[in-house]
């Protein structure tokens, strides 16, 4: 028996993880790395795998996994909720990238058909790399995250027509116009296959294979399901890898996506590895050492393309002119999909030897030296701010006209997300005047119709903090996700206002210090908040005195956290009653029959035998809030106690009970009023 491929597999990945660990050491991504093990592993360097059926294997395997991953993950509800971005800058930018990049294909001597391939492969993007960089920047929920999330995932759409397009381009000229019914055919056979198994198959079987509760079952069906899909796709003559996403996407649109995602994610990061190490491996390197300048001049010309078409997509939006920075270095690298296009492109003679290496080296490339670009971003525009542009630009206008803002000792709110909202509803109620600067023109529209007092403009820029008279307010609170802009932003606000009272929301403690530093006076973590919280509930689960839980937050508060920040700190809580012994609140319900039934609260002596002290009666739909010795517990009333677990078991079973016990533990807050008299 030949062990060769496993034995590949494992030295593949060993050395993968070798690779990995150099990369973590000097923090480049991920990616990056396996695109480098793959280049020193593959034929032309070190030569672990020099194979090409092994090399195809792994790219084929590689790309099926990844796109059915990536299928899985797609679901339409982002396609409701990035609808803007998604038609509008995706159609824009992939529309504007690929004219240019026909063009230019065009010019330097290619035929038509290889000039609409490098169209498609220059227009499309990163996804696995840019969101991975985004997350781990916590800027997927900024203007420009939604943006960029939002044309990814029209390019990750639009690839899929553009590998239908792919084998009628292989056509000759006379050969194109009888190809195009064909592939009209497999378009609608495809539709049809979707619908039918999204709707139908998909959910019938993975619904009779859940309900023999079998993981193993289950994580099998939906691996059969893919690689089914993926043969049926080839089997018409189309790619695996669409076979593969189309599968994915079923899958995510049906009831069990959760748990199928769940399933495949812990394999994630393997199929990934694979997916890139093989396209590395698929790079000649003598190749780029023949050509260095004509692939480094390429690489550069790409990324100046698809910065500016990105950055002209997002113009087109509405946005400023960082955000139009930020969106144009994030999507100027080449991407995943292309790679699978370029690969059907070679295999059908669309793209020569030469031409195909030529491709990947300057994509991996392109893919290299993204991260180092979207460190640079925020700093490429102030440059370009600073440049000789037009004052349109440069004063980040909006379509929104904005009357001058008159206030005076007022509150300036920065961000009108979750946070913004609730700020403005608070000054509003409070009868403080307040202006508000928001970077999503949608957002300004819908709310200035509304009768906010907010207008459009990027508060990085001292001319929209010039339009909100920050040198007159008295505070300013940053309300936003980009932990970037909000350090630029709180020194921009103290350079311009001295006296300035700057509130700043942040969601990570490593922000601090540099935010104080900046000029903050108050930072509020979000992380400590929440931990603060938790224990301040836990305190009161704890029955310690409410005056106490405050005192000891406030402090918490007043020194920065420093407490929850280093071990070096602690507060002393011995003075805090935290030995009440653990008591509880019973609901018992009063029926005919029962010792309780039409007996005084004086004649039971429930708390003179029982310890048991009952807070609050139900009639009804009467609440009686510390019954009298004289009431009387009638059919029907709910009877809330309040004791120890012993004790309430011993009132249940000998004063509420006939034969079985009714008897319902509750974990609600007791009544405010029941509390306050509750030792009377």
């Amino acid at each position: 028996m030949d062990f060769s491929f496993l034995s590949n597999i494992s030295i593949l990945l060993a050395f993968s993880i070798l690779v990995l660990l150099i990369c973590y050491r000097f923090k480049i991504p991920e990616i990056i790395g396996f695109l480098v093990t793959g280049v020193l592993a593959g034929p032309h360097v070190f030569g672990i795998i020099h194979n090409a059926h092994d090399i195809d294997y792994f790219a084929e395997i590689g790309i099926v996994l990844l796109l059915f991953t990536i299928g899985m993950e797609f679901s339409f509800k982002k396609l409701i909720e990035l609808k803007k971005e998604l038609i509008i800058g995706g159609v824009a930018q992939v529309l504007f990238t690929f004219l240019v990049a026909f063009v230019v294909s065009s010019m330097i001597g290619l035929s038509f058909n290889t000039s609409v391939l490098i169209g498609f492969l220059i227009s499309l993007s990163s996804t696995a790399i840019v969101l991975r960089l985004l997350q781990d920047r916590d800027e997927l929920e900024t203007p420009h995250g939604r943006i960029i999330l939002g044309i990814l995932i029209f390019q990750d759409l639009i690839a899929l027509p553009m590998m239908l397009l792919i084998p009628l381009l292989t056509g000759k000229p006379g050969d194109i116009i009888n190809t195009i019914p064909a592939m009209m055919v497999e378009v609608v056979v495809i539709v049809f296959l979707v619908i039918v198994a999204t709707v139908w198959i998909v959910p019938k079987v993975l619904q009779k294979v859940a309900q023999t509760r079998s993981q193993e079952l289950f994580l099998l069906s939906v691996v059969v399901l893919c690689l089914a899909m993926a043969w049926l796709t080839q089997s018409i003559g189309l790619s695996l890898a669409l076979g593969a996403f189309l599968a994915g996407l079923i899958i995510s649109e049906s009831q069990f996506s959760h748990q199928a995602l769940g399933g495949i994610l812990p394999f994630r990061y393997v199929f990934t590895s694979m997916f890139f190490v093989s396209i590395g491996m698929m790079l000649d390197i003598h190749f780029f050492i023949n050509n260095p300048v004509l692939i480094v001049a390429a690489v550069i010309g790409v990324i100046l393309l698809k910065a500016l078409m990105g950055g002209a997509a997002t113009l087109i939006l509405g946005y400023p002119m960082r955000t139009v920075v930020l969106v144009g270095l994030a999507l100027s690298q080449v991407g995943e999909f292309s790679f699978i296009l370029s690969k059907i492109g070679a295999d059908s003679g669309l793209l020569t030897a030469d031409q195909y290496q030529f491709f990947l080296a300057a994509s991996i490339l392109t893919m290299g030296v993204t991260p180092f670009l979207l460190s640079l971003s925020p700093k490429t525009s102030d440059l370009i701010c600073r440049m000789p542009l037009p004052k349109r630009f440069k004063a980040n206008n909006c379509p929104v006209k904005d009357e001058p803002v008159t206030l005076k000792d007022h509150l300036v709110i920065i961000g009108y997300g979750l946070n913004g909202r609730n700020l403005s509803r608070a000054a509003r109620t409070s009868n403080i005047p307040y202006v508000i600067i928001e970077m999503n023109p949608d957002t300004v529209v819908k709310e200035k119709a509304k009768g906010e007092p907010i207008f459009y403009g990027d508060a990085t820029n001292e001319m929209v903090l010039e339009h909100a008279k920050i040198s007159e307010a008295r505070t300013a609170v940053i309300a936003i996700s980009d932990s970037i802009a909000t350090r630029r932003i709180v020194h921009a606000l103290r350079s311009k206002n001295p006296h300035l009272h700057i509130i700043v929301r942040t969601r990570y403690l490593k922000e601090m210090p540099s935010l104080y530093e900046l000029g903050a006076n108050e930072v509020i973590p979000e992380e400590f908040e929440t931990s603060v919280e938790i224990f301040a509930r836990v305190l009161k689960k704890y029955l310690v005195p409410k005056s106490d839980i405050d005192r000891l937050v406030s402090d918490v508060r007043s020194e920065n956290y420093e407490v929850l920040r280093t071990k070096k700190k602690t507060y002393t809580l011995d003075d805090l009653q935290t030995n009440v012994p653990e008591v509880e609140i019973s609901t018992l319900v009063v029926t005919e029959g029962m010792p309780a039934h039409n007996m005084s609260i004086k004649d039971l002596e429930i708390r003179k035998n029982y310890d048991v002290t009952i807070v609050l009666i139900q009639r009804g739909l009467e609440t009686i809030y510390n019954p009298g010795a004289d009431t009387l517990l009638l059919k029907g009333d709910t009877v809330f106690l309040f004791g120890s677990h012993e004790n309430l078991a011993r009132v249940a079973a000998e004063l509420f009970s006939e034969k079985t016990v009714v008897m319902e533990q509750t974990s609600g807050p007791i009544p405010a009023q029941s509390r306050e008299n509750m030792g009377a």
